[in-house]
């Protein structure tokens, strides 16, 4: 202890001290001071940031949960024999962003893969030094012993229900997740199998990718619990949507500008991409289980495959309709700020009732326009860049009204698409 004191004490006030000054004539005092303070904010970025992983990198936490309930035959899945038993998973990097949802790169039957688990808010998380799992987990408490196939399909409908709406479309959906709880495909949905896939459906991504095209989505390849596995992490839209929000701030235009053409695919590339999010956006709006909104519409959370076709890289922030307006309904506010679900699913304030609006301000199209303009327009050819620039602004301009919704949005988002393929079609980026 005295030595790290000595040291601290080193550290803070010998760049100050006289002696020093002394011993070092050629060096005036305010270049030896940005010498210390740079060691000092190396030293607090590099505590910050193993502290800030400890916390949110915990994937054998979740690992120890699920098998010890696996072990216990309280869930089934159908990777649980490889995690658990026979240990075929093999977690790589860590790509966690919050600690409650666990996300690692890992590999599986020989293939890339993406693990996601959660961690329960009720678990102590002094647990990554204890491998003992907390025993009174209630992820796994429903449905309880004795319940029939017939009440665990009308428990099914009725969550859907309320996660997305009446639709009729539901029983359809809910015969998708019986055949997929039959993780051992005899027939018969077991009490284990059964909680499994509840616990999956409170995941909100996960019950995205059953409602979601594959096309756009990274694919379920298996699950134990309320752990599952999908296809290995999409690359990024642009390294630079990589870099730290501190250093997004400090670069200048030209350089962000810069960095998009050096390091992100060639232009049509990129035009390829910008079409699968398009194509994406009109999913969100006619799909066959309702409408749904992005909540957090960032650069980072595009991706595509090693074809360039378009993957969502995070399903997380993408929320039913139904789940927006609920949130919504009867909310009080003082500013549109208060009306806002997620990060950047914004209604109106109506300051006169002090309630928030039900139409969004700003539609899915209008958000991914404005990425676009960033994704796009860098790079374009010089005769196409006047017209898909004209077209960007007046996508941006989109409202979130019912009224402009549905003819006027998809008109804009067809000669978006038809602009940009025309300009790749019979070419090999198509």
């Amino acid at each position: 202890m005295r030595r790290l004191r000595r040291l601290a004490h080193l550290v803070l006030f010998c760049p100050f001290s006289k002696g020093l000054q002394g011993r070092l004539p050629g060096l005036r005092v305010k270049y030896v001071f940005l010498v210390w303070l740079g060691i000092f904010v190396g030293s607090w970025m590099v505590y910050v940031h193993y502290s800030s992983y400890a916390e949110l990198c915990r994937g054998h936490v979740c690992q120890v949960v699920i098998c010890d309930q696996y072990h216990k035959g309280i869930i089934s899945g159908s990777i649980c024999q490889d995690l658990c038993n026979l240990h075929k998973v093999e977690w790589r990097t860590c790509l966690s962003s919050v600690p409650g949802q666990q996300v690692y790169s890992g590999l599986w039957q020989g293939k890339e893969v993406t693990i996601k688990c959660g961690i329960e808010e009720g678990l102590d998380p002094k647990a990554r030094s204890d491998p003992a799992p907390r025993q009174e987990l209630v992820l796994f408490d429903k449905p309880t012993r004795g319940t029939s196939i017939k009440e665990f399909r009308e428990m099914t409908l009725s969550f859907l229900k309320a996660t997305l709406g009446d639709l009729p479309s539901l029983p359809a959906l809910v015969g998708q997740v019986l055949l997929m709880a039959d993780f051992n495909k005899d027939s018969r949905v077991s009490l284990a199998e059964a909680k499994s896939v509840w616990a999956l459906l409170q995941r909100n991504e996960f019950l995205l990718l059953l409602s979601l095209q594959e096309e756009h989505a990274s694919r379920l390849l298996g699950s134990c619990g309320d752990l599952y596995v999908t296809e290995g992490v999409p690359h990024g839209s642009w390294h630079g949507a990589a870099l730290p929000p501190l250093l997004h701030t400090l670069l200048p235009p030209a350089l962000h500008s810069a960095l998009q053409r050096w390091l992100g695919p060639a232009w049509p590339w990129r035009a390829k991409v910008a079409i699968g999010l398009l194509e994406f956006v009109e999913e969100l709006f006619h799909g066959a289980y309702g409408t749904f909104y992005m909540c957090e519409t960032t650069l980072a959370n595009v991706g595509y495959t090693a074809q360039y076709d378009f993957r969502m890289a995070d399903l997380q922030q993408v929320a039913p309709e139904a789940a927006v307006r609920r949130f919504l309904q009867g909310r009080r506010c003082e500013h549109s700020r208060d009306c806002t679900y997620g990060r950047d699913c914004r209604a109106p304030c109506d300051k006169l009732m002090r309630q928030c609006k039900d139409d969004l301000i700003q539609p899915n199209l209008a958000k991914v326009c404005e990425l676009l303009r960033d994704y796009l327009l860098p790079g374009a050819p010089a005769d196409l860049r006047q017209e898909l620039g004209k077209q960007l602004r007046t996508c941006t301009t989109l409202s979130g009204l019912a009224s402009q919704v549905e003819a006027h949005h998809s008109l804009v988002l067809s000669h978006l698409k038809t602009l940009l393929w025309k300009e790749i079609s019979n070419t090999k980026y198509s």
